[in-house]
């Protein structure tokens, strides 16, 4: 061994066994706090209450549960939370003002916000917006356009909907396995 490299080994040696009680004191530690912020309940980082109680029922009226589980139980309110949080480049804001449209919208139809209504308000809301081509309505059906787009991207990429996805196995293949096709 040249003297160099005994010298790197050395110091290499040296440091590891200086830093090794830090390690040790640290690594429990942040296991430690790993694991309590695992455990603790989620929250958004940008609706308030109201506004995700809004999302969590939107979400589950356009994926609902039935015989396999839907958007609520995929927790896709929180996916649009984390994604307009962290990766809409306007922050939310657009959406946010959509929330605040729609429960004036329901508002003026109902007399209360969204999510006081009764099923068959919040789908017949929904539907007209779907459909709409009125220019009153466009801010509403724009916000329920990005509604679903988001409630599609949440829940299938969920571990219950890539489950829902894949329940029926993988195909070997995603081309045409007719012969006449080939």
């Amino acid at each position: 061994m040249e003297r160099r490299d005994w010298l790197k080994s050395a110091l290499v040696g040296t440091g590891a066994a200086a830093a090794g009680p830090l390690v040790t004191t640290i690594a429990p530690a942040a296991g430690a706090a790993a694991q309590a912020a695992a455990e603790a309940p989620w929250q958004p980082m940008l609706f308030d209450e109201h506004q995700n109680e809004t999302v969590a029922v939107l979400s589950e009226l356009i994926i609902p549960t039935t015989d396999t589980p839907g958007a609520k139980a995929a927790k896709v309110n929180e996916y649009i939370d984390l994604m307009l949080h962290d990766v809409d480049p306007d922050r939310g804001h657009t959406f946010l003002k959509g929330l605040g449209w729609l429960d004036g919208h329901a508002i003026g139809l109902h007399g209360s916000p969204f999510v006081a209504l009764d099923e068959a308000q919040q789908v017949e809301i929904l539907e007209s917006l779907d459909r709409s081509n009125d220019p009153e309505l466009k801010p509403g059906a724009e916000f329920f356009a990005k509604v679903k787009r988001m409630t599609v991207e949440g829940y299938y990429t969920s571990r219950i909907g890539i489950a829902e996805l894949n329940k029926h196995g993988v195909p070997a293949s995603f081309g045409c396995d007719h012969d006449d096709h080939a």
